[in-house]
Parts: C-alpha cells; structure tokens; sequence
C-alpha cells in the first residue's frame, strides 16, 4: 500500500492542464494502485492524478450508490459528454460537492445529471460508460482535475466567496502545499 500526498489549491499542479498518458506501463499501473490507496485513505470517492504531483490524465473511481451497487474503475485519457447543466440556485445539501484538495471544505455547485465517460481502462481496454445523478457528478468533478479546474473555480456567487475566504483562512492558495491522508488531522 502507497499512500501519497495530496496536492492543495494553490498548487501549480492543481492549476496546469495535464497531458495525455502515452502508454500504460508498470509505471502507470503502480501510480493507478497509489492512486487507489490515497483515495481510500483519504477516504474519497474520486482521485486523479494531478491532485498527487502528476500531471497525467488519467483518474480512478470507486463508489457504492444507495443499493450498494460498486462502480469502481480508472479512466485514462477521459472524454466527456455531459447534458445541459441545470438553471437556478443549488440546493446546499442535495448539490454539496467536495475535494480532497480542498480537504474539510464542501459548497453546493450545479453539476449535470447525466454524462457519457469514454476511457481507456488498466488494461488497455476502450471503455464507454453512461452515468447519472453522483456518477456523473463523480466524473465531472475528476474530469475536471485534469483539465487543471477545481470545482470551487465553478462556483456562483455567495458560494465562491466563502470558498475563497475558507481558502484564504487555512493558508492555502499557494504552490508547495500537500497533506498526507492517514497521517495529517484535517478540519472541517
């Protein structure tokens, strides 16, 4: 098990559009295992590569839905299609989004219903995969890691406001910062 330290705002990684993965090597595969790990330390649901210092896109998943079925999977080199995004105020609970590089903080962003992932998996394979409801926002949300956007980038006014003093009042905001999932104390 590999846990690796994860990147916070302010962190030019965080902020850089990452590049394609070339192949899938050993060195691929091990740095998906690490990806794995941290995330379940963390705990999270998502994790992608440029959160941990890597500017690849590539991303991993893994989340249990109400009926406690598993969607679980790595997406290497992602596109994604998503339907019109919903008008009007976000609900604070039900649209509450989170990240681990913004660890203790969560702000309620309108996220698309629906999305359509094409990937490539671990083992080489095209795969297509049609999400609603939290996948799709699951997918956005990584999906966005790699083109170098946060969500708190995303979000309307009070709540971009009050992310940005939360970030402001941690510190963050500033390249070199990391905290490491099973050892640092986070609040929030």
């Amino acid at each position: 098990m590999a846990v690796l330290p994860i990147r916070i705002t302010g962190d030019t990684a965080l902020h850089t559009p990452a590049r394609p993965v070339e192949r899938i090597d050993d060195e691929v595969r091990q740095l998906v295992s690490d990806l794995y790990d941290t995330m379940r330390e963390a705990p999270g649901v998502g994790l992608a590569a440029p959160q941990v210092g890597v500017p690849l896109r590539l991303f991993v998943y893994e989340w249990a839905d109400e009926d406690g079925q598993l969607f679980r999977g790595t997406a290497i080199n992602p596109t994604l299609l998503i339907s019109p995004p919903p008008v009007g105020e976000p609900d604070e609970d039900v649209d509450a989004e989170g990240c681990l590089s913004v660890p203790g903080e969560r702000f309620p962003l309108l996220r698309s219903e629906r999305a359509l992932l094409r990937a490539t998996d671990i083992g080489g394979n095209d795969v297509e995969i049609e999400a609603e409801g939290w996948l799709a926002r699951i997918f956005q949300h990584e999906y966005d890691h790699l083109d170098g956007l946060l969500y708190i980038d995303r979000l309307a006014h009070p709540h971009g406001k009050a992310a940005q003093k939360a970030i402001r009042k941690q510190g963050w905001g500033s390249p070199g910062r990391s905290w490491m999932p099973g050892v640092d104390r986070l609040e929030g």
